[in-house]
């Protein structure tokens, strides 16, 4: 075991990855692999799956994947089934699944507010409590995290919908901490700022936009910053972590957005 592998204390751990197939997914795969996690990577698309699979068993560790739609009420038990036999068990978690849906509040249907609450925070809601019953009946304890977002953290102007799905994902994994800490469980979050993804990718347009931004750090995040978030939250580092919401956003939610120059009272 390598001093790095010591100390996350994730060698021979088994972590569930929802949406392992890209993205934030295939960051945290490779960072939790390369402390000597084995992962189930979980994926709609079996070819994605398999890449990141391939990638990860490379570093020398175990991977696996599951096909299937977290968004099915009826395939999150076979889902985390699946995992916990192909890997032997599950002691951690990490949901990626999630995206906004863009309008006014005046143009968001009941439908689309559905879709959203789905999408963002009732899956998590199911998948969490099903591993956290796996992690209970094991009596080994675990660690699960949920990608929440700074849109649920302060207005989200055209994706009120997002935004209120994650303020109620910030809710619940503090809820979930407190009821399974006795468990050992402990569940936190993870609040990105703009990333770059697969699906918001980087052009010559936006490098200069958010170099020139109000994001302190003046750049977009990479899955690789939220990765490495996910590293820590569900490795030993993080062993007295919990219930907390942990912001990668380069500073954004500090920024103090009052006019520069202008006076901050009357006083």
């Amino acid at each position: 075991m390598t001093e790095e592998a010591s100390l996350f204390g994730l060698t021979g751990k088994k972590a569930l990855i929802i949406g392992g197939g890209q993205g934030m997914g295939e960051a945290s795969a490779r960072f939790l692999a390369r402390a000597g996690c084995d992962v189930a990577l979980v994926d709609l698309v079996a070819e994605r799956a398999e890449q990141v699979a391939g990638t990860v068993k490379g570093l020398g560790v175990k991977a696996v994947t599951v096909i299937g739609d977290v968004l099915q009420d009826g395939e999150i038990l076979r889902i985390v089934a699946e995992a916990e036999e192909k890997l032997n068990g599950i002691d951690r978690m990490i949901s990626i699944v999630g995206a906004a849906t863009f309008g006014s509040l005046l143009e968001t249907s009941a439908a689309v507010w559905d879709q959203q609450m789905q999408l963002n925070l009732r899956y998590f809601f199911l998948i969490a409590k099903e591993v956290a019953g796996v992690m209970i009946k094991r009596g080994s304890g675990g660690r699960i995290v949920g990608i929440a977002s700074v849109d649920g953290q302060r207005a989200s102007p055209m994706r009120g919908a997002y935004g209120a799905a994650k303020a109620g994902l910030i809710s619940i994994v503090q809820t979930m901490a407190v009821e399974w800490a006795p468990h050992g469980i402990s569940v936190n979050a993870i609040a990105p700022g703009h990333i770059v993804t697969p699906r918001l990718f980087d052009t010559p347009r936006r490098v200069e936009g958010y170099a020139n931004s109000l994001i302190p750090l003046r750049r977009r995040g990479t899955t690789d910053d939220i990765g490495k978030a996910a590293l820590f939250l569900l490795s030993d580092l993080a062993a007295y972590v919990n219930g907390t919401t942990l912001d990668v956003d380069g500073g954004l939610l500090s920024q103090n957005l009052f006019p520069q120059g202008l006076p901050a009272s009357n006083g």
